[in-house]
């Protein structure tokens, strides 16, 4: 239990967050502890829902247990229709920008889940029970093979066992969702469920701001106005990674280490504030695009194959997106439709990357609103060029 009017300990330093003893001989989705939280809102007050938070087993990008925590909430009144798991896009390697300890009052860095309060609020407005998992795992690391997907499906499964939450097991109807760097793991979610996890009863999945395919990703972001990502997302990414970490281990100069270690104490908004244009040939002993070069192979597991996700996919991004280009998603798009897949894609003509995550919000909830209470989402693929979502446009 919270302990009333006391600033909650970050990550590193609480107790919740280490598990058992033997827990990594439980099943993948096994709940190894709970508490009772509170959660902020957009509002001076608490969010008005109940709040758990729930320490579950799941596995890492190497195949190896790894233990994290989703955040789950249900609507103090009326019948719960259905959980969605809404993966935020926390776009840090620090421990205290994770998920379950942002949301909680008292905690700094509010500014970095402003948006994804925005989508908490209506979601539980609307009558469902969410799912926010720390689908970074403990090294915070956002781009990762597999471990997103595994964290965040685990994260239901975990959910889907807690009784207070007093969803209907496996047979409850799960949505995912996520925007920018929570489509991350929303995408691996679409991908793996079906093997990974074919017990979920997953009806959509509504993902937007498409950040893939990851190495172009990065050296695009380099010299440029949101270069301050680079030192928030590499840190991590080392860390999960033995490969790159020896690479850049073997480049930074002593300025770079300095670096990385800085943007590891930070989360992203501080960190794209504070190091716009940063040119990362000015940290290295060799060129950044000479570094990738030797780094390719640590990049091939990150982005998804042809293999299409049979969920339904609500699929949207800013046609003139200022951090991520539009050219990627519609590859995406035309690749899993010729495999198969059910996506309905809109592109935004007027919004920005931030604009579009909270203009997109009533037609993305509606959306999921339709899947869980039964509708069935139309087959195929479907692509519509918009002035604007914040028009009602889907």
């Amino acid at each position: 239990m919270t302990v009333a009017g006391a600033d909650p300990l970050p990550p590193q330093h609480d107790p919740f967050y280490t598990p058992p003893s033997r827990w990594d001989s439980q099943a993948p989705g096994t709940i190894l502890n709970s508490r009772s939280v509170e959660v902020v809102s957009l509002g001076p007050q608490a969010q008005d829902a109940d709040a758990w938070q729930l320490l579950y087993r799941t596995t890492d990008t190497a195949g190896q247990p790894m233990a994290t925590v989703t955040t789950v909430l249900r609507p103090r009144t009326g019948q719960i229709k259905g959980l969605i798991s809404y993966q935020p896009a926390t776009d840090a390697s620090a421990p205290h920008c994770a998920p379950s300890y942002v949301l909680r009052p008292g905690a700094p860095d509010k500014y970095d889940s402003s948006l994804d309060l925005i989508q908490i609020d209506q979601m539980l407005s609307s009558g469902h029970a969410i799912s926010v998992p720390d689908w970074e795992g403990p090294k915070g690391s956002v781009f990762s093979p597999k471990q997103p997907g595994y964290a965040a499906l685990d994260g239901v499964r975990a959910a889907e066992g807690f009784a207070p939450l007093g969803l209907s097991g496996t047979d409850t109807p799960v949505a995912a969702a996520g925007y920018s760097g929570g489509s991350i793991a929303s995408r691996w979610i679409a991908q793996m469920q079906p093997t990974y996890a074919p017990e979920i009863r997953l009806v959509g999945v509504a993902v937007g701001g498409w950040t893939a395919p990851i190495g172009p990703y990065l050296q695009s972001l380099d010299s440029g106005p949101f270069a301050g990502f680079l030192p928030s997302l590499l840190p991590g990414m080392m860390r999960a990674d033995p490969q790159l970490g020896a690479a850049f281990d073997k480049y930074l100069t002593p300025a770079g280490r300095a670096l990385i270690a800085e943007g590891d104490s930070k989360c992203a908004v501080p960190n794209v504030a504070q190091h716009a244009f940063l040119r990362m040939d000015d940290y290295l002993t060799i060129p950044f695009s000479q570094l990738f070069e030797q780094v390719q192979a640590a990049f091939a597991d990150l982005d998804f194959g042809p293999m299409p996700p049979t969920a339904p996919v609500f699929l949207y991004n800013a046609v003139h997106d200022e951090i991520v280009t539009i050219a990627p998603t519609d590859r995406a798009v035309a690749q899993w439709c010729a495999s198969g897949a059910h996506i309905t894609y809109t592109r935004d003509q007027l919004s920005d990357h931030v604009s579009l995550a909270i203009s997109a919000t009533p037609a993305v909830l509606r959306w999921i609103d339709e899947q869980l209470t039964g509708q069935a989402a139309p087959t195929g693929c479907s692509t519509r060029t918009v002035t604007s979502m914040a028009l009602g446009a889907a």
